[in-house]
C-alpha cells in the first residue's frame, strides 16, 4: 500500500473523527460531572437535521451551524431537566430521547425537506492551509479541513484546556463527580454545574452533527448519524475519560470509518459486514473494561438527592 493510500486513508479518517471527538469531548465533561448523556446520538442527529433545514431556508451554512447547536441545546434542556432535577434513570432517558430524535427527525424530514431539499447543499468546503497542508503525510491530514472543522477542533482543544484538571471549573466538576455529598457541604452548587454540563454537551453534540451533515455529508438522510453518538460515549469510556485517550480513541474509529470504503476500493476481499462491524466491537470490547486504564466517576449515572442548588 503506497503512502499517498495510506495518507488518503488517515485523512479520511481524521475527517471522520472530528464530529465524533467534538461530540466526545462534551460527553466527556458531563461524565466527570456525574450525568450520562446516552442521549448523545439523539444530540447529534438533531443537531444535523436543524443545520440542514436552516441551510437550506436560509442559504447560510453558517446559520445553519447555529440552528444545530440552538437545537441540540434545547434538547439538552429537557435532557438536563429530567435527569438533574427530575433524578429520572439517566439510561431511560437517553435511550427515549435517542428513539424521540429519530422520530422527530424522520417526520421533519419528510415534511420540510420533501422534493430532495436536503439531499445536497452546499454547506462547507476544505480549505488549504499554504504551507502546512503541502507537509508530508501531517499537512492534507490536519490543515485541510473546512472552516467548520478548524473551528471543531479548535473549541476542542479550548474545552480541553478549559475543563483540565489543572483548572478550577475542571477540579469543580470532578469533585461533583466524584463525591457529590461532600462537594455540596463545601458549598459547590452540584446540580447547577450537572445542568451546565450537559447543557454543554449538548451544544456539542448540535455542533457534531452540522459539521458531519454541513462539512462531510453535505445532505441530510434518516438515521444518519447511525450510532456516532454511542461511538462519542464509548470514546469516552475507552479514553479513560482523558482528553488524550478520547483522541485516540476517536481516530482509531474514524479510521475503521475510513477503511470501510477504502479497502473495497483497493481490491482488499475483506467482507464489508466485518469492516462495517469493526467500530462497534472495539465499542464492546471497551465497554467491557478491556481498554480504558482509569475507572469511571464514581456518581456517574448516580442523581443526586441532596439540598444544593
Amino acid at each position: 500500500m503506497s503512502t499517498a493510500v495510506i495518507t488518503g486513508i488517515v485523512t479520511s479518517g481524521v475527517s471522520f473523527a472530528i464530529p465524533l471527538l467534538v461530540a466526545a469531548s462534551g460527553e466527556s465533561i458531563s461524565e466527570r460531572a456525574g450525568v450520562l448523556n446516552l442521549s448523545m446520538e439523539g444530540m447529534m442527529l438533531t443537531g444535523a437535521f436543524a443545520s440542514v433545514l436552516a441551510t437550506v431556508t436560509t442559504g447560510s451554512p453558517v446559520l445553519g451551524v447555529v440552528a444545530g447547536v440552538i437545537a441540540a441545546t434545547v434538547f439538552g434542556i429537557a435532557q438536563a431537566h429530567l435527569s438533574v432535577h427530575l433524578r429520572a434513570d439517566q439510561i431511560v432517558i437517553g435511550v427515549a430521547g435517542n428513539a424521540l430524535a429519530l422520530g422527530l427527525t424522520t417526520f421533519g424530514s419528510r415534511v420540510l425537506l420533501s422534493d430532495g431539499k436536503g439531499q445536497s447543499i452546499d454547506g462547507f468546503h476544505s480549505v488549504d492551509i499554504p504551507v502546512l497542508s503541502d507537509i508530508p503525510f501531517i499537512g492534507p491530514t490536519l490543515f485541510g479541513q473546512t472552516l467548520l472543522g478548524y473551528l471543531c477542533i479548535a473549541l476542542v482543544v479550548a474545552m480541553a484546556v478549559l475543563f483540565s484538571k489543572r483548572t478550577v471549573p475542571g477540579l469543580t466538576i470532578d469533585a461533583i463527580g466524584e463525591d457529590a455529598l461532600s462537594a455540596d457541604w463545601t458549598g459547590l452548587p452540584v446540580r447547577r454545574v450537572r445542568y451546565l454540563c450537559v447543557l454543554l454537551a449538548a451544544a456539542a453534540g448540535g455542533l457534531a452533527g452540522s459539521q458531519l451533515a454541513l462539512s462531510e455529508v453535505h445532505s441530510f438522510s434518516d438515521n444518519m448519524t447511525g450510532g456516532l453518538g454511542y461511538l462519542a460515549v464509548v470514546a469516552v469510556i475507552a479514553g479513560g475519560w482523558r482528553i488524550l485517550g478520547i483522541v485516540y480513541a476517536c481516530v482509531f474509529f474514524g479510521i475503521a470509518q475510513a477503511l470501510q470504503f477504502a479497502l473495497p476500493a483497493l481490491g482488499i476481499d475483506i467482507p464489508y459486514a466485518l469492516l462495517v462491524m469493526l467500530p462497534y466491537v472495539i465499542a464492546i470490547v471497551a465497554i467491557s473494561g478491556f481498554i480504558g486504564g482509569r475507572s469511571a466517576p464514581s456518581c456517574l449515572t448516580i442523581p443526586y438527592t441532596g439540598n444544593s442548588r
